[in-house]
């Protein structure tokens, strides 16, 4: 006991015990044990250091099936430690299926916030649903703005709902275009604080490329990437208020479902995943050029998976964030491909009949954790559950 006391002791020890916790739900329950536990499991530099290590684990998916209630399909195998998420996760879409009769729609998913659309005979709903807390019910949105202005004509050019981190919480952008009366864009950019909408940003565009309405918009970096024309992205920088066009890298078009673009966290700039036949590549805009930073080839996976279909062309669904992994449809089934690891799996086929396509939102580990706060900090008490685990072997 007296050598167990002396190691615990030991900040560096210490330090080096909790980092090899590896999953953040064993993190957070350690960060139990006493408030000295808590002080470093919490510390900014220790979970920067915990995130390079253990970045947040792939969890599954939510998958829109139509007009069907939500689907959440987990990703196996997971450790034992994350069953208890997995089964809120999947639990938690009982809060989609308490009006059975109202078509439910999962506009995208970031830091365990879902958000979804209800449309019904009153109107149209968008919603954010915590899955760690499910308890806690629905945040409803309130309605969107409408500018007025004599110079705007009636109808919108382009709109979407964006989510943005900042520190430990989620807050959202609402981004509307409408073309003015002598042909120009005017872009309003609103932010949701305190259950309003408010005013952000306000440029004019001089004639752009029109957006993609369905193609994905993301937003890295404090700049917004708008995919627009046949191979061009608007780029909307907030911190400047201004705007700016580039290319996609040469002979490179837009075409159905072959490129998509993935927010960059660990660099200045944003992704491109480009994939063509059996070909893919990923290439990074970091602000002025693009650079080429990785390219897979793909036929072989394929043909280990002995892939039905042969005729059938690889579509993109969906990316996570760094371009860390993609989500390709062929034919009636899904792939998962990781692009570290450079593997590709089955994780989901479509039941027959099933003619709509079935858009996928990722469901990542929740970073940073949310610690609690303890009340008191008894080390004797912190000892004795440490024995009481070594006494039953847990």
């Amino acid at each position: 006991m007296a050598a167990i006391s002396k190691v615990l002791e030991d900040d560096d020890l210490l330090s080096e015990i909790l980092i090899r916790t590896i999953f953040t739900t064993t993190l957070l329950n350690s960060a139990l044990v006493c408030t000295r536990w808590l002080a470093h499991a919490s510390n900014r530099a220790f979970l920067h250091r915990f995130r390079e290590i253990h970045p947040p684990r792939l969890l599954g998916f939510y998958i829109n099936k139509g007009q069907n209630t939500p689907h959440f399909i987990p990703i196996l195998p997971q450790p034992r430690e994350l069953t208890a998420v997995i089964r809120r996760a999947t639990s938690s879409l009982g809060t989609y299926q308490r009006v059975p009769s109202v078509p439910t729609y999962i506009l995208g998913c970031r830091n365990g916030n879902v958000l979804i659309r209800q449309h019904d005979k009153i109107g149209t709903t968008f919603a954010v649903h915590n899955v760690v807390c499910p308890e806690r019910g629905m945040d409803i949105l309130p309605p969107f703005p409408r500018p007025q202005s004599p110079y705007l004509f009636d109808g919108t050019a382009y709109s979407r709902i964006m989510s943005k981190e900042e520190g430990d919480a989620l807050s959202y952008l609402y981004v509307l275009m409408h073309q003015t009366t002598d042909g120009k864009h005017r872009v309003y950019i609103y932010i949701l604080k305190h259950g309003i909408w408010r005013m952000n940003h306000s440029l004019i565009i001089q004639r752009p490329p029109r957006p993609w309405s369905v193609l994905k918009s993301v937003l890295s970096n404090n700049k917004i990437y708008v995919p627009a024309g046949w191979s061009n992205i608007i780029v909307l920088d907030l911190a400047a208020s201004s705007f700016s066009i580039i290319e996609l890298p040469e002979g490179m078009e837009y075409g159905e479902r072959n490129t998509i673009l993935s927010q960059a966290d660990d660099v200045a700039g944003v992704y491109l995943i480009h994939v063509k036949k059996f070909q893919l590549r990923i290439w990074l805009h970091n602000g002025y050029t693009w650079l080429l930073m990785d390219t897979i080839y793909l036929r072989e996976m394929c043909a280990d998976l002995s892939m039905a279909d042969g005729n059938a062309s690889l579509l993109i669904n969906q990316a996570g964030d760094n371009a860390e992994f993609v989500f390709l449809d062929r034919g009636q089934c899904t792939f998962l491909l990781d692009i570290k690891r450079r593997t590709m799996h089955k994780v989901y086929e479509k039941e027959d009949g099933d003619k709509f396509f079935c858009e996928i939102h990722p469901l990542m580990m929740i970073w940073p954790p949310v610690f609690p706060a303890l009340k008191d900090d008894p080390t004797r008490n912190a000892m004795l559950r440490l024995k009481i685990k070594d006494i039953d072997g847990h």
